[in-house]
This record gives C-alpha cells, sequence and structure tokens, in this order.
C-alpha cells in the first residue's frame, strides 16, 4: 500500500487534531460488511488495514477510547478523535496486538483493488465485490 519510496504512511482525523504514522507496512487490507463498520463508517463497508499496535505513532492528539462488544465474542477499543469524532483505529495499541486502522484515515488512501472481503453474508445490494479476491460469509478463518 506504501510506495517504494515511503515506509511510512501518515494518517489523521478530519479536522487534524489527531496524526499518526505507521511505522511500518500493513499486514493486510480487509473491506468489512458487517453491520458495525457499516454504522461506524456511515458507509456500505469500513476499511480495514491491519498493522501491529507498536507501528503506530501518534504524532499528535490523543484520540478518546469507546468499547463496544465485538460480533465474535469479547470487547474492542475503538479510538476516536475527541473533537471531530472521526473513527481511527479498532483495538489496543501495544506490541504484538493486531490493530485495525480505518482505511478513510490515511492520507494517500489504500488500493481496495486486492482487499479481502470480510462478512460478505450481511453485505447491502448492490455492493459489487470482484471475483478474483478472497472472501469469507463472515470472520476469516
Amino acid at each position: 500500500m506504501a510506495d517504494a519510496d515511503h515506509d511510512k504512511m501518515t494518517g489523521g482525523c478530519q479536522c487534524g487534531h489527531v496524526r499518526y504514522e505507521l511505522t511500518a507496512p500493513p499486514r493486510d487490507l480487509y473491506v468489512c460488511h458487517c453491520g458495525e463498520c457499516r454504522a461506524q463508517s456511515a458507509s456500505a463497508f469500513g476499511i480495514s488495514v491491519i498493522v501491529d499496535g507498536g507501528d503506530v505513532r501518534l504524532l499528535s492528539g490523543t484520540p478518546s477510547v469507546w468499547t463496544r462488544k465485538a460480533t465474535i465474542g469479547g470487547t474492542l477499543d475503538c479510538h476516536f478523535c475527541p473533537h471531530c469524532g472521526t473513527r481511527l483505529f479498532h483495538g489496543t495499541l501495544a506490541p504484538g496486538e493486531a490493530v485495525s486502522v480505518k482505511g478513510g484515515t490515511l492520507d494517500v488512501p489504500p488500493d481496495l483493488s486486492g482487499a479481502k472481503h470480510i462478512w460478505t453474508s450481511r453485505k447491502l445490494e448492490g455492493v459489487v465485490i470482484p471475483d478474483h479476491v478472497e472472501t469469507w460469509p463472515e470472520e476469516p478463518a
């Protein structure tokens, strides 16, 4: 997702209060069609750029955290800007923990042409998923 000339990806919230950088390349890229991702993104799906929590470095601001029940059990920490409300990350910002960076907050949007689509059993009618990509009706195994 990051081009060869840049090893760091940057992003932030709508108002600019919270800014971050990713200090390592993402592990994976998902388009999630679950109801929770649709609600948090206020759109047809959510974009999840998966990184190690230790690879997210805050440059400015401090996100607020709201914890919700996860669809597959347990809880999920949802980090957002306390000023504009933009959802930034899901998960624990600690080394060794998988974190989902919300793709719409990246300064250079991710290329979704090869993204893996999850929770396709809940996708909205009319959303077209490319034939060549990996898909899962629910959470990937």
